[in-house]
């Protein structure tokens, strides 16, 4: 299949990215580079995929916002999937800076979506967030709960993506698929997320500032396993319904100071905590039920805490010297 990967500079795009090209598939990857961090650590990204060697990956700088771009870009290739993983990401960033969520996360979206339809192309497939369940009661987060109580305006536009996915899916027979991912984290992450700001801290010996007193739960999903996850949407042969939402996590909250603990194991560092307050936007546990995933795609998570951890904290120190 030749197939779409916006983002492909960032942490979930590039992996999936090397993944496809192993099972022999032609990837285009977009992405505009920004410098919402380090454009360094996408770059390297890119040179992991092999820009310049791997056997059927293009890569060009493009941002879904730019319509006319996005527009020639689908007008010259021919997918048969796109996998929309662009998006401005962070929920404390969207409370300073919402402009950016409108831009990208809602504007550039509909750019890509549209296109598809234009084109004709077989099946969508986007990045949603588990951060639509805050505020959501029940637990584990189940795909078929309420999502219309966003805390954050981050999430607000990933049930804005999902709204519009389906619109499209009912107006004019595009297949839609969403995916919400939980607390990903392992090598190439982001370096706004906390496994990065934690590991970076801890070997600075510095505090590390942990809100509700460390009282979290986060459904921690090592990337490995949520790219095989995305693999076998886009592979499967499975026509149910034309939109349809899974949830992509490990299934299994860790709590946040035992995240903490292990990562300083795997470092061989001791945290220095600063409990601190709740912070606004933020959601106090996550968890994913992963079983319509599971029984639809053969899905499962392989990757334990304690190993997630060694394999991230081994790349980091190995990255960053």
């Amino acid at each position: 299949m030749q197939i779409l990967i916006t983002g492909v500079a960032g942490f979930i795009g590039a992996n999936l990215a090397k993944k496809l090209l192993t099972q022999g598939h032609s990837v285009i990857g977009i992405d505009n580079l920004n410098d919402y961090y380090d454009v360094n650590l996408k770059l390297d990204r890119l040179k992991q995929i092999g820009v310049d060697q791997a056997q059927g990956f293009n890569f060009i700088k493009a941002d879904i916002v730019d319509r006319a771009s996005m527009r020639d870009l689908f007008q010259r290739y021919e997918f048969d999937v796109v996998v929309h993983l662009a998006a401005q990401a962070g929920v404390r960033h969207s409370i300073d800076h919402p402009q950016d969520y409108v831009d990208a996360n809602l504007v550039g979206y509909a750019n890509v979506l549209e296109a598809c339809r234009q084109q004709k192309v077989s099946h969508f497939i986007y990045a949603s967030s588990s951060s639509v369940y805050a505020g959501n009661d029940n637990f584990p987060f189940t795909e078929t709960d309420r999502v219309d109580s966003p805390v954050s305006l981050y999430a607000a536009t990933k049930k804005s993506n999902e709204l519009m996915a389906h619109s499209y899916s009912h107006l004019y027979n595009l297949k839609c698929t969403g995916l919400r991912f939980f607390t990903v984290y392992g090598p190439w992450g982001r370096p706004d997320m906390a496994p990065f700001r934690f590991a970076k801290r801890m070997l600075n010996n510095e505090r590390i500032p942990v809100y509700n007193n460390g009282q979290m739960l986060r459904d921690f999903t090592y990337i490995d396993d949520v790219t095989d996850g995305v693999k076998r949407v886009i592979e499967s042969d499975f026509n149910g319904n034309e939109y349809q939402i899974y949830n992509i996590g490990r299934g299994e909250p860790v709590e946040l100071l035992e995240f903490i603990q292990y990562l300083g194991l795997s470092l061989n560092v001791e945290p220095k905590l600063d409990l601190l307050p709740m912070q606004a936007g933020d959601v106090v546990r996550t968890m994913a039920d992963t079983r319509t995933l599971q029984e639809t795609f053969n899905y499962q998570p392989n990757v334990s805490i304690k190993r997630g951890t060694k394999l991230f904290a081994n790349w980091y120190k190995s990255y960053f010297k």
